[in-house]
């Protein structure tokens, strides 16, 4: 054998002469390589999905909420914690709500029974919500002046709970709130930062003072927007700000942070797939050390020959080197393909953008490279050593 040409011409038919073993020495690595591209392109795609969401969205919509050391029943804040929390210097917008309890949502009155034991939240607020929520209403209008002054029964539902009562958009509809009717005037978009608001109901806080309150409806939770940058220090001073010393207690939440926590949640899926891609891949390894020691056996009377004709161990060994390699460029290559194509499936399924970092497709073939050649250099070091003689007792 004159030429490198040669040799690795020698190395693919040895390599392709029996295709049901090849193919299984290619699963090692395709399946490792796949299952680590597609675990660190789904979580990317995943983080280019949740920083859109939070571009959009943003970072600075606050959470207060009241809470009682305690244990007591409905903690509520003060009635003037809106004009409290404005206060702060950080602070540029503010919507109270009062979570209602206890009140059976239909559609119509005679499904009422079917809705009881189906919990819908029901929301007393003021007329700032969305504009501080920057949620837009698919069609209507939101609570106005005139609701919250007069009483009157005009609620609000989200986008969620419409589609649940098959709402029309634009269409003239009631609801039941514990048996008395109200008139839907629009629809909220989804809330990405609060999914409980999807299928929510949405009244002013005087319907709700008359209809199901004894007392002055006291809001129970704010949504505060700060100035970007400042929620930290917002978060921490609004806590300040809506007890100054009184007997409630407040909570804050930074809305942005449970967006971070499902992040980090998949960064450690991602690790938990990689290492079970790298165990994959690993186990192939040995496949791979294992069949082709045996492909040595099988093979002893063409290495014999070979030797008897001048072919020296070197030649051999690099013979089936060359094999692994080929093994680990074809199988890295298939395990991209097909990690790549999870990708996409995942990413269209969950509605994200397919994202897949550059570096991603030559580090899986070299990676599938690396562990075939390791894999090899036992099968080779093996057919090397072999003497001609050795060979037809072999064969």
């Amino acid at each position: 054998m004159s030429t490198f040409k040669d040799l690795l011409r020698v190395a693919f038919n040895g390599l392709f002469a029996r295709k049901v073993r090849t193919l299984l020495l290619l699963l090692g690595p395709m399946i490792g390589v796949a299952a680590i591209i597609a675990s660190v392109g789904l979580t990317d795609s995943a983080k280019g999905d949740l920083k859109a969401k939070v571009n959009k969205l943003g970072t600075n919509l606050i959470e207060a909420a009241a809470s009682s050391s305690f244990g007591g029943q409905n903690p509520t804040l003060p009635t003037d914690a809106v004009e409290r929390a404005l206060t702060v210097t950080t602070v540029e917008k503010v919507s109270a709500v009062v979570e209602l309890t206890n009140i059976v949502v239909s559609p119509y009155e005679e499904a009422s029974d079917v809705f009881e034991t189906v919990p819908i939240p029901v929301l007393g607020t003021d007329i700032y919500l969305p504009e501080v929520l920057e949620v837009a209403l698919v069609s209507g209008r939101w609570i106005s002046d005139f609701d919250a002054q007069k009483g009157a029964r005009s609620a609000v539902i989200g986008v969620g709970l419409a589609q649940e009562f098959k709402f029309l958009p634009g269409e003239i509809r009631t609801i039941e709130l514990r048996g008395i009717p109200y008139a839907v005037v629009g629809i909220l978009d989804s809330v990405e930062l609060e999914p409980g608001f999807d299928n929510a109901v949405f009244i002013s806080f005087h319907s709700a003072e008359i209809d199901f309150l004894d007392d002055d409806a006291e809001p129970n939770k704010m949504y505060v927007r700060c100035v970007e940058g400042t929620e930290k220090e917002s978060a921490d001073a609004l806590r300040l700000a809506v007890n100054l010393g009184g007997p409630q207690e407040i909570t804050t939440e930074i809305k942005s942070e449970a967006l971070e926590l499902a992040a980090q949640s998949d960064r450690q899926l991602q690790l938990i797939v990689i290492s079970m891609g790298l165990l994959a891949i690993i186990v192939g390894g040995l496949g791979i050390a294992n069949v082709m020691s045996i492909s040595v056996i099988q093979r002893s009377a063409e290495i014999g020959i070979r030797r008897a004709l001048g072919h020296t161990r070197q030649i051999i060994a690099i013979q089936f080197l060359l094999e692994a390699i080929a093994v680990g460029v074809i199988g890295g290559i298939m395990g991209v393909l097909l990690g790549m194509l999870a990708i996409f499936i995942g990413a269209s399924l969950a509605g994200w953008v397919f994202v897949m970092a550059s570096w991603l497709a030559p580090a899986g073939i070299i990676l599938a490279i690396t562990i075939s050649v390791l894999a090899g250099l036992y099968p080779a070091n093996r057919a090397a050593k072999l003497e001609p003689l050795e060979t037809l007792r072999l064969g």
